[in-house]
């Protein structure tokens, strides 16, 4: 098309509200994936649909036939469809691995669907594409409130890990200072020195926790507070 259409304007505008909106909240709470990259993802999933839609004729000369012989249809979906698995890359970016922890999985969700949401408005479903930002904000928001706030840590799934480190002999009492007045329920705590150097030892000590939450504040406290040669967190199956 020659012209400039501005039912094409309208749908990228939408779509970069609606990136802008989900990417606020993700901005606001630090997270890896923040303003740019919703936008980006919305509207680029928004170009993408319309162009599926808009950018190949229904006809074509010679070969290049784009219309299913039996039915006289165009499949105008073959294009949108591929947005579906190839936002799962950016979305892989965002998954982290701190120790026992993986992080980012949300994030790659509000990707996920603000993607969505621009195929919502590059097809003009704009009433789809409002009501599923409003409802992502409100599970990114108020649902994070009702989970601190009236889910009992007992309802909560309660993991084993297992602490692994090698240090120094007198960073021993302040790991097990730490540990005391960090976590509740310690199965056990060992000390062993090692035979190959005597100032040396490993410690270990396993205990049973809810809230993920604390076992990255372990390993950056681990961090800080000892001269650590190596140490480990791992979660223990059952």
């Amino acid at each position: 098309m020659g012209y400039f259409n501005i039912d094409f304007a309208i749908s990228l505008s939408v779509a970069l509200l609606m990136g802008f909106a989900l990417g606020l909240e993700r901005e606001l709470t630090n997270k890896y994936a923040g303003l740019r990259t919703h936008i980006l993802v919305c509207m680029g999933a928004c170009v993408f649909t319309l162009i599926s839609i808009h950018g190949f004729p229904t006809f074509a000369d010679g070969d290049n036939v784009i219309i299913n012989q039996a039915t006289g249809i165009r499949d105008t979906a073959r294009v949108a469809a591929q947005i579906v698995t190839g936002i799962g890359f950016i979305g892989a970016g965002t998954v982290l691995r701190n120790g026992p922890m993986v992080f980012g999985l949300t994030t790659a969700a509000t990707l996920w669907i603000a993607a969505s949401i621009g195929m919502a408005c590059g097809a003009g479903m704009y009433d789809v594409a409002l009501i599923s930002t409003i409802l992502s904000i409100v599970v990114l928001t108020l649902i994070r409130v009702f989970e601190r706030q009236f889910l009992p840590a007992n309802l909560k799934q309660t993991k084993r890990f297992k602490v692994t480190v090698y240090c120094k002999g007198e960073d021993a009492k302040k790991i097990y200072d730490y540990l005391i007045n960090t976590v509740e329920d310690i199965k056990d705590f060992t000390v062993k020195k090692l035979i190959e150097n005597s100032e040396k030892s490993k410690l270990s000590s396993s205990f049973e926790i809810c809230n993920k939450k604390v076992i990255d504040d372990i390993y950056n406290t681990l961090n800080e507070i000892t001269d650590a040669d190596s140490f480990s967190i791992q979660e223990l199956n059952d």
